[in-house]
């Protein structure tokens, strides 16, 4: 669009530069002839070059609105991430404490808070579920749009969060496998679901149920490890994403 308005050039304009080379050529002006030749050659190739600079520019200018908008959908969406995982560690540090408490007292032989244990025995059915479904990289990376960002921090900052969310979605289904393997066959015999009451206090105060607890919270402690790298990963992201798009 540019090239074509670049030789859009008046009529009388085009017989004026006519008439002066015609001029020059009667009048033996040959070395002038040659010499206003090669300007005008020259100017045509500025042009030119004007030209495609203008239309690259234009290009660019497209290109990094573009890429603006997906460093601002990516924060969007890493910003609901961010909720979410802090909500769900909120709900794995509530039930971790929960069976630590339990844990404490079958250790000590502490007995007198049997509803207490029967509710927190029933919690052990509970569990934190970020359960991330989709993949902001591989996305990026199988519709071309990967090659639209150009600050490799941050393409790099959301493959290793993707790593991430990788990782706490495989502690999540080894805790909800133990759960539906382990901790539900253990306690079904022992305590009535409805009301959280215990009915084997006795089949509780063993090291075989004190054992039960002990896997969760080592499966929970390291869920709850992966909950903090992920919020580090997204603000680290978040501040690249801000400097880039306030650049």
């Amino acid at each position: 669009m540019v090239i074509s308005k670049m030789f859009n050039i008046e009529s009388d304009e085009m017989n004026f530069f006519k008439k002066l080379r015609q001029n020059l050529i009667r009048q033996g002006e040959i070395k002038k002839y040659f010499t206003y030749a090669v300007g005008e050659v020259l100017l045509v190739v500025i042009g030119i070059s004007l030209a495609f600079q203008v239309d690259n520019w234009n290009e660019d200018r497209i290109n990094r609105k573009i890429e603006v908008q997906y460093y601002e959908n990516i924060r969007e969406q890493i910003m609901d991430d961010q909720e979410l995982i802090q909500s769900q560690m909120g709900f794995n540090k509530g039930f971790m404490k929960e069976f630590r408490y339990a844990y404490d007292m079958i250790d000590s032989n502490d007995n007198s808070k049997l509803d207490t244990l029967g509710i927190i025995i029933r919690n052990m059915t509970q569990y934190s579920d970020f359960d991330r479904q989709g993949n902001i990289y591989e996305t990026m990376v199988n519709s071309g749009e990967i090659k639209i960002l150009r600050n490799h921090g941050i393409v790099n900052g959301i493959r290793e969060l993707e790593e991430y969310y990788i990782y706490v979605n495989r502690m999540e289904s080894i805790h909800y496998d133990a759960m539906i393997n382990h901790v539900v066959t253990t306690i079904n015999p022992v305590l009535k679901f409805s009301t959280g009451e215990l009915m084997k206090p006795e089949a509780v105060f063993t090291y075989e149920f004190q054992n039960l607890f002990s896997m969760l919270i080592q499966i929970m402690i390291e869920k709850d490890e992966v909950y903090q790298k992920i919020l580090n990963q997204i603000e680290n992201l978040k501040t690249l994403i801000d400097e880039e798009i306030g650049n």
